[in-house]
């Protein structure tokens, strides 16, 4: 399989594709004039779990097991896999801590599915 990285929007990446995986688009960026290849929202945590974790009702690891739970039943991440296949992929966020992020997680989740198939 080929690299996969993750990174924040404003951070310079290397060649591959660059994926956006956040459910909402980033707040003074122009849609017409992108800074990725594409938007995947439906790969992101779903509002609920977003909203509970960043109120504070739950911990980095409560919410990586969520998120990981609803990966395992997200059909959008083949579209995922398929990208990373086909190249190097760039997981992209706007969130200012990428390490307590839902890109880690996103991230060992595509490596473990990968590995698994």
């Amino acid at each position: 399989m080929h690299d996969l990285h993750i990174a924040r929007i404003t951070e310079p990446t290397g060649i591959g594709s660059r994926i956006l995986v956040d459910r909402l688009w980033p707040r003074g960026i122009k849609k017409d004039a992108p800074l990725w290849d594409e938007w995947m929202p439906d790969v992101a945590p779903s509002t609920a779990l977003r909203k509970a974790y960043h109120a504070g009702e739950m911990d980095f690891a409560a919410f990586s097991a969520a998120y990981d739970r609803e990966l395992e039943a997200n059909a959008a991440v083949d579209r995922l896999l398929a990208r990373w296949a086909a190249g190097p992929l760039w997981l992209l966020s706007y969130v200012k801590r990428i390490d307590r992020s839902h890109l880690p997680v996103l991230a060992h989740f595509l490596t473990r599915v990968t590995n698994e198939r």
